[in-house]
């Protein structure tokens, strides 16, 4: 166990205990919860519940438990994962649905990372032992295209340029209904969901998020919209469009019709990262790869486009 003695900010002020103290520690907020409940968490001296409010200027203390080991990376085939270009410095794939980017407690199913290694691709050693090479990441039920880095170069050539914002991620992604305007831009902060810790949503002081959006096909109850991400936040898609009425169909995560969903056979939100753009880190030329749809988000669009 190790102790942290924390300043309360002037921008926590007002702030849950558990919200606060989950930004500053970097930590979810159940997991912070969970400490005020053990008696871990004190407040200017006194104990503090997961609900009390923070003061700015105040004194927090807690109490946390020493970091379990890294978790292992597993070389093990994926099925499904194609690799769409291969080099000395960087190794990009298209990732099927179902599959993590790298291992993390509490997962058991198949990784990017694991299936490089299951394929004999050597990344870089750069990063976490359980994350090396990765820049970037999609959902575990996201598909499509991303890159890794093979070189301790390249590694910090693309971590700078997603940093930088200088990767262009273009996206698919079917909606409910039809945005109106058909092109736009959402500009809203995002954030760990208040009331559920396993959700995100659009929240006053949350991390700035923008993302860029066109209808490039209507049906009858749903659009078919390509997006551009100018951040790159944990669910920034599903949370905005969400925000808008306009989840992604089949996800039910994030408010969609669960009819509509079965109807179309979807077990899963209807997005994928279709391109990826930026300069390469070897040479600085400008490359670009696309990924296809894969076969359950393709039939749902066939229904769409049947229907019209």
């Amino acid at each position: 166990m190790s102790a942290r003695m924390l300043p309360v900010p002037d921008g926590l002020d007002g702030m849950r205990v558990d919200a606060g103290l989950a930004k500053l520690l970097g930590l979810s907020r159940t997991v912070v919860a969970e400490l005020a409940e053990s008696g871990e968490v004190f407040l200017d001296g006194r104990p503090a519940g997961k609900s009390d409010r923070l003061t700015a200027g105040g004194l927090l203390e807690v109490t946390l438990p020493d970091p379990a080991s890294a978790v292992e990376v597993v070389a093990e085939p994926v099925e499904g994962m194609k690799i769409l270009h291969d080099d000395d410095d960087i190794v990009v794939i298209s990732k099927p649905v179902g599959v993590a980017v790298h291992p993390s407690p509490g997962w058991t199913g198949p990784t990017v990372v694991g299936g490089l290694a299951a394929a004999g691709l050597r990344i870089a050693t750069s990063g976490a032992a359980e994350r090396q090479g990765v820049v970037h990441r999609l959902d575990a039920g996201t598909t499509g295209v991303m890159v890794v880095a093979k070189s301790e170069h390249a590694y910090t050539v693309l971590k700078r340029a997603f940093k930088e914002r200088t990767v262009d991620k273009g996206y698919h992604a079917i909606v409910q209904g039809h945005p109106d305007p058909t092109r736009g831009t959402i500009d809203a902060p995002i954030d760990r969901h208040p009331r559920h810790d396993y959700k995100f949503a659009v929240v006053q002081g949350g991390r700035p998020s923008v993302t860029h959006y066109e209808v490039v096909e209507a049906f009858r109850a749903a659009s078919l919209a390509q997006i551009k991400l100018e951040t790159g936040r944990t669910h920034q898609i599903r949370v905005h469009f969400s925000a808008l009425k306009h989840p992604c169909v089949g996800d039910l995560t994030y408010g969609a019709d669960p009819v509509l969903a079965r109807k179309l056979g979807l077990s899963r939100q209807w997005l994928h990262a279709k391109t990826l753009a930026f300069a390469h880190p070897a040479d600085g030329r400008w490359v670009e790869f696309e990924s296809e749809y894969p076969d359950d988000l393709a039939n749902a669009l066939r229904i769409l486009q049947d229907e019209n």
